[in-house]
C-alpha cells in the first residue's frame, strides 16, 4: 500500500474527538481506527505492538545495527483524532492533479470553492497533486497524514535493510484535539530517548516552541427582579460580564496578534440575568507574560467585586507550557531534524507554534518531543488540503532521521 493509498483509507474513519464525554478515547471511532492500525502494523511485521484500553497504540521497528551499538531510541508520534470543529464523517477526498493555480471547485451544488484569493498559500503548490475535500467535511490531514507518513516510513525501512537504524518506536494517541492526547501517554512504556510529533503544517515546519496555555472561567452572579420595579434592585450579570470583557485590551486577541504575541481569547459566553459564564483561553510564549496575563484577570475580577460585591468568581487552570525549556538542553535533536530536512531538499522553517501540541506535554513528562511538518494546510475545516509531495517529503524526513541517528549519534 502506498503513502497516498494509506491516507485515503485512513480518512474514511470518523475520529472526531469530543470533550464532553469524559472518556478516553472520547469517541468510539478512534478506537476503531486504532484497532485497524494495529492489524496493519502486525501485517508489516513490527514488534512490541500494544493497544491499551485508552486507545494508545505503540509499536517497535527493531534495530538492524550490530549488537551492542549504542544509539538513542527515537520515536515518531501522531494523533488518531480529528477536530470537533467540523464533521469528519463520510469524508470524500479528491485528488486534484497538476494543480493549475486557479480556483478549485470543492462542491458545485453548494458553491464551495477553494480559491487562491482567499488562501494565497495555494500558489506555492502549482503543478503539484493536491488532496482536497468535497466541501462538506474536513479532510483529516491533521493528523492522519502524520500517521500515514510514519507507517509508510516504517514500511520503507523494512523493505530497505541497507538503511541502518537503531530501535524506533512509533505511537498513535487519541484526543489531541481536545488537549488530552498526552494525559494518559505512558512515557516510560514508550521507552524513547526523544521523539518527534508528525503534526505540523506546511512543508519544512519544525517547531520546538509553543504557547503557555491556561483556561479561565469567569462567573458572574446577578439578581433578577421584574424590570418594571428593578431600580436599585436588579443586578444583570450579562451587563457586568460585558463590562469585564471590554476591560481587557482589545488588541490582545487572536485576530490582532501573530508570531510571539500572546492573547486573551473569549471562546464562549453563556448567560442570563441571574448568571453569566465567560470562558477564556490565555496564551503567551513568554512564561512571565503568561503569569502576568493570569494576574490581570484576577485584578479585573477584584475590580468588578469592588463595584458589585461577591458578584464575580474566577477559576484558572493551566493547560500546558512552552516546551522550549525542555528542548533547549537537548538541541541536538533539532539539529538532527534540520539536517534530515536539508538532505531531502527541504528548507527548515523553525518557528513557534501558535497553539499547543502533544509534544509540549510529553516534553514536560520527560520525553523531549519537537514537532515536524506533516504537510497539510487549512486544518479543521472544509478548505483543508494536503499536497502529495509534502507528504512524501515528510515520509522521507522520517527515514532520514532514523538513518542519521543510526549512523552513530551517541547518547
Amino acid at each position: 500500500m502506498t503513502l497516498v493509498d494509506r491516507f485515503l483509507q485512513y480518512v474514511k474513519f470518523d475520529t472526531q474527538s469530543d470533550e464532553l464525554t469524559n472518556m478516553t478515547p472520547s469517541t468510539p471511532g478512534q478506537m476503531e481506527f486504532a484497532e485497524y492500525l494495529k492489524k496493519e502494523l502486525e501485517e508489516l511485521g513490527l514488534s512490541e505492538i500494544s493497544l491499551d484500553d485508552n486507545g494508545y497504540l505503540f509499536a517497535t521497528l527493531p534495530s538492524n545495527l550490530p549488537a551492542g551499538a549504542d544509539v538513542p531510541v527515537v520515536g515518531f508520534i501522531a494523533h488518531l483524532d480529528t477536530s470537533p470543529d467540523m464533521s469528519g464523517r463520510h469524508v470524500a477526498p479528491r485528488i486534484v492533479q497538476n494543480y493549475d493555480g486557479g480556483d478549485i471547485e470543492l462542491n458545485s451544488m453548494s458553491g464551495i470553492t477553494l480559491s487562491p484569493a482567499d488562501f494565497p498559500e495555494l500558489g506555492n503548490y502549482v503543478g503539484q497533486d493536491l488532496i482536497v475535500t468535497d466541501g462538506n467535511t474536513l479532510l483529516g490531514a491533521d493528523d492522519k497524514a502524520g500517521i500515514a507518513e510514519i507507517i509508510s516510513a516504517m514500511d520503507y525501512l523494512i523493505k530497505h535493510p541497507e538503511i541502518k537504524h537503531g530501535k524506533i518506536r512509533i505511537g498513535f494517541n487519541p484526543d489531541e484535539e481536545i488537549g488530552l492526547g498526552a494525559h494518559k501517554f505512558d512515557v516510560e512504556k514508550f521507552g524513547c530517548d526523544f521523539a518527534y510529533t508528525m503534526d505540523g503544517g506546511e512543508i519544512g515546519e519544525l517547531e520546538f516552541e509553543n504557547f503557555n496555555a491556561a483556561l479561565a472561567r469567569v462567573t458572574f452572579t446577578g439578581r433578577n427582579v421584574h424590570p418594571g420595579y428593578a431600580k436599585h434592585k436588579m443586578i444583570n450579570s450579562m451587563r457586568i460580564a460585558n463590562q469585564f470583557v471590554i476591560m481587557l485590551p482589545r488588541w490582545e486577541t487572536p485576530e490582532h496578534t501573530e508570531g510571539y504575541e500572546g492573547f486573551y481569547h473569549l471562546i464562549s459566553m453563556e448567560g442570563s440575568v441571574e448568571k453569566t459564564v465567560l470562558t477564556y483561553i490565555i496564551r503567551d510564549h513568554d512564561r512571565d507574560r503568561f503569569e502576568r496575563r493570569k494576574k490581570e484577570l484576577e485584578h479585573l475580577a477584584r475590580k468588578i467585586n469592588k463595584e458589585f460585591p461577591d458578584c464575580c468568581s474566577l477559576e484558572i487552570k493551566d493547560q500546558y507550557y512552552n516546551m522550549r525549556e525542555k528542548i533547549e538542553p537537548v538541541m541536538y535533536i533539532i539539529d538532527i531534524a534540520e539536517e534530515a530536512m536539508r538532505h531531502e531538499g527541504v528548507t527548515p522553517k523553525v518557528q513557534p507554534i501558535r497553539g499547543g501540541t502533544d509534544g509540549a506535554q510529553l516534553s514536560f513528562k520527560g520525553l523531549p518531543c519537537p514537532n515536524i511538518f506533516a504537510g497539510g494546510l487549512n486544518f479543521h475545516g472544509r478548505y483543508e488540503f494536503v499536497p502529495i509531495p509534502s507528504m512524501e517529503k515528510a515520509q522521507a524526513v522520517i527515514v532520514e532521521i532514523a538513518r542519521l541517528v543510526g549512523e552513530g549519534l551517541r547518547k
